[in-house]
C-alpha cells in the first residue's frame, strides 16, 4: 500500500464530472489498484474512489504549482485525475495477505443459514461453497440457478454502497474465469438501503431482502427430531 499525505486537487471524468479543490488529503493507492482520497473529517467514507480492476499513471507535471499528476483510470474509460500540489508525507508498505473479516453475530448467521437454504432464492438451487476464494477476498456465497448459472451472494446485515462495490468487484474478478461465467450477482440483506440499491440495479446486481427470523424458523423446524 501507498500512502500520501498531500495539497491535491481532485477531478472525476465519467458518468458524471466532479471536483474536489485544492485541500491537504490522505490519498491510499492499494495493491489491487484501488485508489482512495480521505479528508480528515465528515464521513468514514472516501470523498472519492476508483475501484479496480483499475491503472495508475504518475507522471511530472509542467503546470504552475502542480509537481505531478495521478492519472487512475478504469476499465469503462472513466478518470480520477489528482493533481499533487505539494506532498506533506508519503510512505509505501506491503501489508502481505489479510486474513479477512471474521463475522459475528447476527450477520455470521445469516450467512450459514443462507448456505442452508438456498433454496428460499428459486426452486432448483445449490449450494457451490461458502466463502469462495478470490484474490480480493473470499465471496460469501457461490451458489448455482436450476439452469446451472453460477451466482455471487455478498451478505449484509444492512446493506449499503460499500458491498455493492465489493460484490461489483468480485464479479469482475469471476467474470474473468471461462469455467464460472457469466456469474451474475445477488446482493442480499435484512435491510438494503435505497442508494444501495439503485446502484446494484444500475450494475445489473439482484437486491434479495432477507427475513432473519423465518430462516431461523426454518431452520429450527430442520433441526427437530420429530
Amino acid at each position: 500500500m501507498r500512502f500520501t499525505v498531500a495539497r491535491c486537487s481532485v477531478d472525476y471524468v465519467g458518468r458524471l464530472t466532479a471536483h474536489l479543490p485544492e485541500a491537504t488529503r490522505a490519498i491510499m493507492l492499494k495493491a489491487d489498484g484501488s485508489v482512495l482520497i480521505h479528508s480528515d473529517g465528515g464521513s468514514y467514507k472516501p470523498l472519492n474512489w476508483m475501484s479496480p480492476p483499475c491503472t495508475t499513471r504518475i507522471t511530472p507535471s509542467d503546470q504552475e504549482g502542480v509537481v505531478e499528476v495521478w492519472t487512475v483510470e478504469n476499465k469503462a474509460g472513466e478518470q480520477l485525475v489528482i493533481s499533487i500540489h505539494e506532498v506533506v508525507h508519503a510512505t509505501e508498505h506491503d501489508l502481505g495477505v489479510d486474513p479477512g473479516l471474521v463475522k459475528d453475530g447476527v450477520e455470521a448467521h445469516l450467512h450459514a443459514l443462507l448456505a442452508a437454504q438456498v433454496g428460499v432464492l428459486g426452486e432448483g438451487w445449490r449450494l457451490v461453497r461458502r466463502e469462495y476464494p478470490t484474490a480480493i477476498g473470499p465471496v460469501d456465497l457461490l451458489c448455482r440457478d436450476a439452469s446451472g448459472l453460477a451466482v455471487a451472494i455478498e451478505i449484509k446485515r444492512r446493506g449499503e454502497i460499500d458491498g455493492v462495490e465489493q460484490l461489483t468487484r468480485y464479479l469482475d474478478l469471476l467474470n474473468r474465469d471461462p469455467l464460472l461465467a457469466p456469474v451474475r450477482g445477488i446482493f442480499a440483506a435484512q435491510e438494503i438501503k435505497p442508494q444501495a440499491r439503485v446502484l446494484a440495479q444500475d450494475r445489473g446486481i439482484e437486491c434479495v431482502v432477507l427475513d432473519y427470523d423465518a430462516l431461523r424458523v426454518h431452520d429450527d423446524k430442520d433441526a427437530r427430531l420429530f
